[in-house]
């Protein structure tokens, strides 16, 4: 008997030692698809303003990428937002960068040059629109935006683009019905704290570093959007239908002691490129886009968001090749 028990443990070790290996192996795959080398290079990466999502959002991409991808080099440009980041990334200036939904499709329907190459990645989170003024502000609705001085967004920024449509729809013509201010979330803030603005238009995930550190100094509050002007902006029809109802949750900006949600609207945003990125380098950053989701969003909230599960809906942006590579690999 006592001849007997080593070789059953000899074996177990060697069945031990294969399944490792198999673990081991597996483990590979999954850091490393298809084996190969990481993909080098430079790429450019189009954000957004300081204090804003899109920035926070970009510099912690680009960190996981250098984790995955130590050769590849990555140049974050500051843009005015979504408008813009769709324009540089359509006509070659940019390689990768995140828009509202809502953004793209209006440089689709206007025939921007180069709109028939973009190319989505995946569907990230949800932008807010959030209408903010002081807290003993009279003004209660929309329509007590009338003659007052609002920051409507950058000029090509997603704020401005969705301000706009929201004042049309409540009534208010944005170009003479209001004093227009081209404020974003990195000067908005400030100078509503200095009551050199009335009200400010900001469209970002929740909570916006730049709303969180204005609620620790200076007290404000939202206003709703909601019913008929809801409805109206629907009417608009084209990119408008990219809108959703939604309500703000009282617990977005704690420091606020909000008691009760804020009605508004919400648009998804999509990571996207072009159609001429090469699919390995895409493929590549969709999976540390999708596998870095937890440790960002201890930077970013809004990335805790991300979900495989609706990640490949990009629409109205066909998916990369790359992307629908790392998808399709992620199928059980």
């Amino acid at each position: 008997m006592s001849k007997v028990f080593p070789r059953i443990g000899r074996r177990r070790a060697l069945q031990g030692a294969a399944a490792g290996f198999v673990v081991f192996g597996l483990l590979l795959w999954w850091l490393l698809p298809l084996g190969e080398d990481p993909p080098s290079g430079t790429i450019v990466f189009s954000t957004g303003t300081p204090r804003g999502v899109y920035q926070e959002y970009g510099e912690q991409l680009r960190t996981e990428f250098r984790k995955d991808m130590p050769g590849l080099k990555v140049n974050l440009l500051n843009s005015a937002g979504s408008q813009q980041n769709v324009q540089r990334v359509a006509t070659g200036r940019a390689d990768f960068t995140i828009a509202a939904a809502d953004a793209v499709e209006t440089y689709e329907l206007h025939h921007g040059s180069g709109a028939g190459h973009l190319r989505g990645v995946a569907r990230l989170y949800d932008d807010y629109v959030q209408l903010i003024v002081p807290r003993d502000s009279n003004i209660r609705t929309l329509a007590d935006l009338r003659h007052k001085r609002v920051a409507i967004g950058l000029p090509k920024s997603g704020v401005r683009l969705i301000a706009e449509r929201v004042l049309k729809a409540a009534g208010i013509d944005p170009g003479r019905g209001i004093t227009p201010m081209s404020d974003g979330i990195d000067t908005g803030p400030d100078r509503l704290r200095h009551h050199k603005l009335d009200a400010f238009f900001w469209s970002g995930g929740l909570p916006t570093d730049g709303l969180v550190k204005l609620a620790g100094a200076f007290p404000f509050r939202f206003i709703p959007i909601e019913g008929e002007v809801v409805t109206r902006l629907h009417a608009q029809g084209d990119a408008a239908r990219y809108y959703r109802t939604t309500n703000m949750p009282e617990s977005a900006y704690r420091s606020l002691g909000q008691t009760s949600t804020v009605p508004t609207i919400a648009v998804s945003n999509v990571l996207m490129t072009r159609k001429d990125m090469d699919p390995r380098l895409t493929e590549w950053i969709t999976r540390v886009v999708i596998r870095s989701r937890d440790r960002i969003g201890n930077h970013v909230h809004s990335a805790q968001l991300v979900d495989l599960r609706t990640a490949i809906y990009t629409d109205p942006l066909d998916l990369h090749e790359g992307a629908r590579r790392y998808y399709r690999s992620m199928k059980p």
